[in-house]
């Protein structure tokens, strides 16, 4: 009796339909891209200290609640009087002696803050406020930064200061970046960037 051939699959074309199915995979899938806020954050220390004793009139707390509505030092507040607000907060130089501030433009308070270098912007937020107000209230107390960075850097330099550090991030720059680093760093130090963000409620 005759043995039958075993049947053979034609594997031919394999390779053309996995090439196929890799090229429709890589059309149609989307890649997640990173969302949020670009914030550095301070490096983590094992070594307990005491915070700073701060006055509280160097504190601008803003709060927003649960039905997103905002409450700045303990008074609602529209959201669009917000970065007004913090500008005038931070500008205030309201101290006297070493805690004076020279290149403060505000109408120095006793109830304000003395000087940018020691005040901070407080954010707490509740456990069920919106995302994206969350966001919106973040850019407005960092665009009050901006706007008091920008004017000192126009005064000091004749320059925007959100101009100069995209100058200096850009790869393509040609000028004296050790240069651009440290003016940026003067403006910076005239107005550090103190945001606090408690936990939420």
């Amino acid at each position: 009796m005759a043995k039958r051939a075993a049947p053979e699959v034609n594997a031919g074309s394999m390779a053309d339909i996995a090439f196929l199915l890799l090229i429709f995979f890589l059309v149609t899938t989307t890649i997640e891209t990173d969302s949020g806020i670009t914030r550095k954050l301070p490096p983590i220390d094992d070594e307990q200290e005491d915070p700073p004793i701060l006055k509280e009139r160097n504190i601008f707390v803003v709060l927003v609640n649960a039905n997103g509505d905002l409450l700045v030092e303990d008074e609602i507040m529209e959201f669009k009087n917000l970065r007004q607000a913090t500008i005038d907060f931070l500008d205030n130089g309201g101290g006297l002696g070493d805690e004076a501030c020279d290149y403060c433009q505000g109408p120095r308070l006793t109830s304000s803050s003395d000087n940018p270098i020691k005040a901070v912007v407080s954010l707490q937020n509740d456990r069920k406020t919106q995302y994206g107000r969350y966001i919106a209230v973040q850019n407005e107390l960092v665009a009050a930064y901006n706007v008091l960075r920008d004017r000192e850097a126009n005064r000091l330099y004749n320059i925007d200061f959100t101009e100069m550090e995209d100058a200096y991030n850009d790869p393509e720059f040609l000028g004296d970046k050790d240069k651009l680093k440290e003016k940026i760093g003067v403006i910076k130090n005239l107005f550090p960037q103190k945001l606090s963000e408690a936990e939420p409620i």
